[in-house]
């Protein structure tokens, strides 16, 4: 899919590439700091473009999640796909439950698979946090993660290569 996407948009400047990237459900930092480096982009310049890119739908996913999936979930194949995706998050979120916004902020932080902005954004509406806690605590996990990832860039041992597999 990553595939498809970085197809679709590979007419565009790079600095948007990188942003687009990191707003993406399934790459987000983890996918967007390593591609900015593979097309010769400075750390810092990355850094800040995925962290961006990344951060810009903190706000409206946390506004629209819940009414959105509350419509979505009235159809069978929906309910389905909602339930499934609440169960992976609440299984990966013990965290959340026990520490609500710092919990957050460590689930966001950690930049593997299941964790980051939008499942950060499913369990902020899971466990009803705040919204001004759970953008803070979704924000702050988002530069420790960026800062994570680039740290593993530069020092070799994450590349664009291992994002695709």
């Amino acid at each position: 899919m990553l595939d498809l996407v970085l197809g679709w948009i590979s007419g565009l400047p790079k600095e948007y590439i990188v942003m687009i990237v990191a707003a993406l459900p399934i790459s987000e930092l983890r996918g967007s700091i390593p591609l900015g480096l593979s097309l010769g982009m400075s750390l810092s310049k990355v850094f800040w473009l995925s962290v961006l890119g990344n951060s810009i739908i903190i706000a409206p996913a946390l506004f629209l999640f819940k009414p959105v999936s509350d419509f979505l979930r009235r159809f069978k194949i929906w309910s389905r796909f909602f339930d499934r995706i609440f169960e992976r998050t609440k299984r990966n979120s013990d965290s959340i439950q026990k520490y609500e916004a710092l919990g957050l902020v460590l689930f966001v932080a950690i930049p593997l698979p299941m964790t980051g902005v939008w499942s950060g954004v499913i369990a902020a509406s899971l466990f009803k946090i705040r919204f001004r806690y759970a953008f803070t605590a979704i924000i702050t996990g988002v530069f420790c993660a960026g800062l994570i990832v680039l740290s593993l860039c530069a020092l070799g041992i994450f590349s664009w290569k291992a994002v695709l597999g």
